[in-house]
């Protein structure tokens, strides 16, 4: 029998049996995707500057606006961030039950700050200052609404996450998507500063 015809019957493998992962390559992807996101964003900033002072003859954010529920809404998230950080030190001892325990503390901040932005988006609209009643409350609901997107998505990843880390411990993937949950939710809050200044204290001011 030929040497082909025993190789043909043979067991192939394609595949290696540790697949390698590039030094650092997902910390790189991961911040290419932040600065695409970081341009989304500006644009978002740029058209609510240019719309900001277009009230189609309705209310500005001067009389719309509620600065101590926003302020309370900030505290809510910068909290949050503050936890995430927390639970990274945790991680860091290999403190699965530490970890975990903050990085819940981090979810309810998050919720919270959802629930109360839900809140003053359904008394916006109830007081008839929708997306449609003029081109500064549409800036204001694409622009608050895609951060309010943002954090819902960071807080579906962060119960996912905590999921993983219960079944599987501190392994090294999970400190990998730790670590990039970490920096979008910082990436976050940062952005969240921007909206807080930009639209909402120079809106009242």
């Amino acid at each position: 029998m030929s040497d082909l015809a025993l190789n043909a019957g043979a067991e192939r493998v394609y595949h290696l049996e540790h697949e390698p992962h590039p030094e650092n390559g997902t910390a790189l992807g991961f911040w290419l995707y932040l600065m695409s996101d970081c341009l989304i964003f500006a644009a978002l900033f740029a058209t609510y500057g240019a719309l900001s002072k277009s009230y189609a003859g309705g209310p500005g954010g001067a009389e719309l606006f509620d600065l101590k529920l926003v302020a309370i809404n900030t505290a809510f998230l910068l909290l949050s961030s503050i936890t995430f950080g927390f639970a990274m030190l945790q991680k860091q001892q290999g403190k699965v039950g530490g970890t975990l325990g903050w990085l819940a503390v981090t979810g309810l901040f998050g919720a919270a700050f959802l629930a109360l932005e839900i809140y003053e988006f359904m008394h916006l609209i109830h007081v008839g200052a929708t997306p449609g009643s003029s081109a500064f409350m549409s800036a204001f609901f694409t622009l608050v609404g895609t951060h309010g997107l943002h954090v819902s998505f960071g807080l579906i990843w962060l119960i996912t996450l905590m999921i993983q880390i219960k079944k599987h411990g501190l392994i090294r993937e999970n400190r990998r998507r730790l670590m990039c949950l970490s920096m979008f939710w910082h990436f976050l809050d940062v952005i969240w500063i921007g909206v807080f200044t930009f639209v909402y204290l120079m809106g009242v001011l």
